[in-house]
């Protein structure tokens, strides 16, 4: 299974209804997403901090996962910059780098690392089942619910069979090499497992049938919000709505 790494833990967001932590999360997440001043970016990033600290994640477990965040966020810097129209703040052989990218560069360099720290703080530090609970209690679509709590069921299923079929390939003598017979082989171990992958699916899809699957998971426990997490829940929103305000309204310039 995959590795659930903050799942294990007493802090205070530990403690909070997973439905607030779902709540919370997803708000947050969208009023860091549209937004494009710093005059918010910045509290936002600081607000995001907070939620770490306060769900006391070990800075050993958090930063490998902003690097990988990050490495692929790299590579806008190594484009925007030079692809956006504006002033031209520098040059780099024929290539001009404008004020206006490296400002876009960096809007979403902070954006995506606000909202990345924002659900491993609420999001990561629940099992991905109770995830799956606390969105049907919010009256998500039961597609939605199944197509995470399936994903997470199988996707180490399916990177088994990879593990199972490269091992094959190095059996019989395989050895990757920047060829055409290499990249050859690769596109057909991918189309491979989408094939086995899409025949465990009908296999799985015709067992739940047989024993009676309409549709619908039941639970019978249930979740209980006490007084603490109400207050959590109005206190999370007024920081969003905070972060929201210095965004769309000129409060501070």
């Amino acid at each position: 299974m995959i590795e659930e790494g903050f799942v294990h833990g007493d802090s205070v967001i530990h403690r909070l209804d997973p439905r607030v932590r779902t709540v919370v999360a997803g708000a947050f997440s969208i009023v860091v997403a549209t937004s494009d001043r710093f005059v918010a970016l910045v509290p936002a990033v600081i607000v995001a901090v907070s939620f770490l600290l306060l769900a006391r994640l070990s800075f050993r477990s958090v930063m490998p996962r902003l690097l990988m965040v990050n490495g692929l966020i790299l590579l806008l810097w190594f484009f925007l910059p030079f692809t956006s129209e504006g002033e031209p703040l520098f040059t780099l052989g024929s290539l001009k780098g404008t004020m206006e990218g490296i400002m876009y560069s960096t809007t979403i360099t902070v954006k995506s690392n606000t909202i990345i720290m924002t659900l491993m703080a609420f999001v990561a530090t629940m099992p991905i089942f109770t995830l799956g609970r606390a969105l049907r209690s919010l009256h998500m679509p039961h597609k939605i619910v199944h197509l995470i709590s399936f994903a997470y069921r199988y996707i180490h299923v399916i990177h088994a069979e990879y593990g199972r079929m490269i091992n094959a390939m190095k059996i019989r003598g395989f050895c990757p090499r920047n060829n055409l017979y290499t990249y050859k082989t690769y596109a057909y171990l991918v189309g491979m497992l989408l094939v086995k992958s899409y025949d465990r699916a009908s296999r799985v899809r015709a067992a739940m049938l047989c024993r009676g699957f309409k549709g619908n998971f039941y639970d019978l426990s249930e979740f209980f919000m006490k007084t603490s997490d109400r207050l959590a829940l109005v206190l999370l929103l007024l920081v969003t709505a905070c972060i929201g305000l210095l965004q769309w309204t000129r409060i501070i310039y």
